[in-house]
């Protein structure tokens, strides 16, 4: 059900129904000033050139009020993951052939981790420019989910090549056999410099966008193995224990698996349509519940459309009927810049009959 209530005595006016992105991008700007949202539903606001006023999350609003959910430059992130693919590349090579010269089962299995990282940032990088394709035919979100594809894809990656090395260490475990220290030291610390620029690449982005996050907990864990190596490279000149190779590759495989859970954790919760993390689902009910001559809201769903970005569709009861396009505006705009979410879907409902849901919870 998507069309709204006419109040008596007005005429419809168009396009304040279950109104998403009809298929195209808003791309343009508005010069309009944000509103507050502390400003009652009903407060004026100057969006007369606007023509569909049920769903205004494609206006280019995000970088104007400031709230937590800002998002990196999508460019600057495409850089970072290429910059960061071409050295992980070129270093999981040279990784591998001296971890085979040395006889070190943590470069050996360094390097194997590393290539899966390579694998899991040409993942996020696809999922990143897949995001920002048009909606088109079927896809009338475009593609933004493929980030919340990627991020699990990551995810799962970690936890596989982190059994593996698991394995290979506890084998070594049992019988140790010597290392080449110095060249497990050198290699290890170039490592060090090598995932520590790449983390660094992708911190501020991974603050709000899941995809980066899997990738900044790549480089970031790659960084604490090499660092690790260099540890054990360092322990095994005084003192003469190899066992310590293996052992310090079964450490760090603890700390990565133990970062990795949430981020498998958060992307199934994605998949599965969970309200996302940050977004409080009460609070949401409860500001719509709140707005002048709504009585009742109901069959509100919130949900992850990728890994930055929010959508929310609500049956709103108002007998009064329609309030107008400024006061539906308000809202959107408050859902905005208060909880994050970026596409919001209203429908008025004068309560004169029951528009029951098939997705209502029994009861």
């Amino acid at each position: 059900m998507s069309l709204q209530p006419t109040p008596p005595g007005k005429a419809e006016a168009p396009g304040h129904g279950h109104g998403h992105d009809h298929g195209h991008d808003h791309e343009h700007e508005h010069d309009h000033p944000p509103h507050d949202p502390h400003l009652p539903a009903g407060a004026p606001a100057d969006h007369s050139d606007h023509s569909d006023h049920s769903d205004h999350s494609d206006h280019g609003h995000h970088g104007h009020h400031g709230h937590a959910h800002a998002h990196a430059d999508p460019q600057a992130q495409a850089s970072a993951f290429r910059i960061a693919i071409a050295l992980n590349t070129v270093f999981v090579v040279a990784q591998f052939g001296f971890g085979i010269l040395a006889n070190s089962t943590a470069l050996v299995a360094d390097a194997g981790h590393n290539l899966s990282d390579v694998l899991g940032l040409v993942l996020a990088l696809s999922a990143s420019i897949l995001g920002r394709r048009a909606p088109r035919g079927r896809f009338t979100y475009g593609l933004r989910s493929t980030s919340i594809l990627a991020a699990l894809g990551n995810a799962v990656l970690l936890l596989l090549a982190s059994g593996a090395i698991a394995w290979e260490a506890a084998q070594r475990l049992l019988a140790p056999p010597p290392v080449a220290e110095w060249t497990m030291i050198v290699v290890s610390a170039v490592g060090i410099v090598v995932n520590g620029w790449s983390a660094w690449l992708f911190m501020r982005g991974s603050k709000s966008d899941l995809n980066v996050r899997g990738a900044y907990l790549h480089m970031a864990a790659d960084a604490a193995v090499s660092l690790g190596v260099v540890a054990a490279g360092l322990a095994i000149l005084g003192t003469g224990w190899y066992w310590l190779d293996p052992l310090v590759s079964l450490a760090i495989v603890v700390l990565v698996v133990a970062g990795t859970w949430g981020l498998l954790r958060e992307s199934v919760l994605l998949i599965l349509g969970a309200v996302p993390p940050g977004i409080d689902f009460d609070a949401v009910r409860d500001f719509l519940r709140g707005q002048p001559g709504v009585t009742d809201v109901h069959d509100l769903h919130i949900w992850g459309m990728s890994t930055t970005e929010s959508a929310l569709t609500a049956h709103l009861v108002r007998p009064a009927g329609y309030p107008g396009d400024a006061a539906l505006d308000a809202m959107v705009d408050a859902l905005r810049t208060r909880f994050g979410i970026a596409h919001a879907t209203l429908q008025l409902e004068q309560g004169s009959r029951d528009h029951a849901c098939a997705l209502r919870a029994p009861g």
